[in-house]
């Protein structure tokens, strides 16, 4: 009775244990889920500019842009005339270029924004090519600048996360594992006693084992709690983040980090128990 009173705080202390490195997993998981959110953003901001030859009627215009609008490639549209490209130029510029000039320099043109999928150099240059085989389009630009520096650091992005996350996860593990293990040190008495007085090796883990489910199951909720408190600051600090949640990767994120709690919580009980078993009493103390 005495033993088993004194196991409480080591199964306390597990627990806590427990949750806070799945606290830490979760939280840099959500910090990954939020960066590929960012990125796809980012991506689908990027617009690509297809101008046309100045004889150009409006209606041929128009029916690129029903074309272009079928196209897988393309998420929005809409046509820019000659007036509005200039008026949106002379704001950015903050003096009048025909005045300047003595004429218009800019062409009609239909800007359309893409899937992340497709912002890439050899995607570009494809779409480029589809879209120049029409004798009206003049040219199809987009900042080729921004474009490769943008993939290149979120690819680089890409792998320090990568990096991190998996020596995040393998440590996760480990200090789980020592952790339970640690807990059932002061089990240890209990578990050979029951093996001396008879009992199977299965009646012997039962308890242990789930008791190892109820601790990580707790230790999973408590751990989702303090991610939910996180991710509640950060939003009311920066409502602009909200727009990034994905609800379904979230919800995936967190009943992963219960799961990852339960199963290595119950392995390493198991173990221990099993290593306890074969001990001689001699070695336990």
């Amino acid at each position: 009775m005495a033993n088993g009173k004194k196991s409480k705080p080591s199964y306390l202390n597990a627990i806590l244990g427990v949750s806070l490195v799945l606290f830490l997993l979760g939280t840099l998981g959500w910090l990954v889920l939020n960066g590929r959110a960012l990125t796809r953003a980012f991506k689908e901001d990027l617009e690509v500019q297809v101008d046309f030859h100045d004889n150009t009627r409006d209606e041929n215009v128009q029916k690129m842009k029903d074309m272009l609008d079928k196209q897988p490639f393309v998420r929005e549209s809409k046509v820019i005339s000659k007036e509005e490209a200039i008026k949106m130029e002379n704001q950015v510029e903050g003096e009048n270029a025909v005045d300047f000039l003595g004429y218009n320099p800019l062409y009609t043109s239909i800007s359309f924004k893409m899937p992340a999928e497709y912002v890439n150099k050899d995607s570009l240059n494809k779409i480029k090519e589809f879209v120049m085989q029409s004798n009206i389009v003049r040219d199809v630009i987009w900042p080729n600048v921004v474009v490769d520096q943008m993939n290149s650091n979120f690819r680089k992005i890409g792998i320090i996360l990568g990096v991190i996350s998996l020596i995040l996860f393998i440590s996760v593990v480990f200090l789980i594992d020592n952790t339970v293990r640690l807990a059932m040190f002061s089990n240890r008495f209990i578990i050979k006693t029951m093996q001396m007085v008879g009992a199977t090796r299965w009646f012997i883990t039962r308890p242990f084992d789930n008791r190892a489910l109820i601790n990580g199951l707790i230790s999973g909720g408590l751990a989702i709690l303090g991610l939910w408190l996180v991710i509640s600051f950060a939003n009311s600090q920066m409502p602009e983040l909200r727009s990034l949640t994905d609800t379904t990767m979230l919800i995936a994120l967190m009943f992963s980090m219960v799961l990852l709690g339960v199963i290595i919580s119950m392995v390493s009980t198991h173990r221990s128990v099993l290593k306890y078993l074969k001990l001689h009493i001699d070695d336990l103390y």
